[in-house]
């Protein structure tokens, strides 16, 4: 049985001098994004994130099943149940569950178990995956999902709002408070809002390998 299909449209055909622009204008945009952790608690408008779902909900994904639940976080208990349980974690990890060798990696980031931008932050967005949906399994779901978070991480970006990803392990309590099924895992939760007044990252962040460190042409 053949598939249906529609003529492609929304492609515009630049010159490759137009293409060149556009790409060193986005590559300058996202040159200067940073993982931070200092958010002020400035109200973002809910129909920002909302639309920054939706891009997210463009990305690809194993026979377009769309593995992916975002839910969005404001309400003050709910933040501070996350920022709890999540703690809670986090006090496991570096007391005695990570390796020394993880904990020396993140030393440079000044990382710890405490969490206050999960309750300053004016959004949490937890990101899940699903393993199943109405059809049944779905496919390539880790990197489905992937590729939707990262499609989130640039829209907001893209509006100048920061980003943390905060992935304390295990991350079970999230489907438990944000009331999700059995058939979703937890991928991420994103901590989003603005930068605070002050903002610092560590100099370690601004360290990012060269094009001949993370690709290789074949010509």
């Amino acid at each position: 049985m053949s598939a249906e299909t529609v003529l492609l449209t929304g492609y515009e055909r630049l010159s490759e001098a137009e293409m060149g622009d556009r790409l060193e204008q986005f590559r300058t945009l996202m040159a200067n994004r940073r993982t931070i952790r200092d958010f002020a608690d400035t109200p973002v408008p809910q129909e920002l994130i909302e639309s920054a779902i939706r891009v997210a909900g463009t990305a690809p994904s194993g026979a377009n099943f769309q593995p992916w639940h975002f839910v969005a976080i404001s309400d003050p208990e709910t933040k501070r149940a996350i920022r709890e349980a999540a703690e809670e974690e986090e006090r496991a990890f570096y007391s005695g569950r990570a390796s020394n060798e993880w904990l020396d990696a993140l030393a440079p980031l000044g990382t710890d178990d405490q969490k206050p931008f999960l309750e300053t932050a004016p959004w949490l967005i937890a990101v899940f995956a699903q393993k199943r949906g109405d059809h049944g399994k779905n496919y390539y779901v880790t990197e489905s999902v992937g590729l939707a978070t990262g499609m989130l991480i640039t829209a907001l970006h893209s509006v100048g709002l920061g980003t943390l990803t905060h992935t304390p392990a295990p991350m079970t309590f999230l489907r438990k408070i944000c009331g999700r099924p059995e058939t979703e895992k937890p991928f991420v939760l994103l901590v989003v809002g603005y930068p605070s007044e002050g903002c610092t990252v560590p100099v370690h962040a601004l360290e990012k390998k060269s094009l001949g460190e993370i690709s290789t042409f074949k010509t």
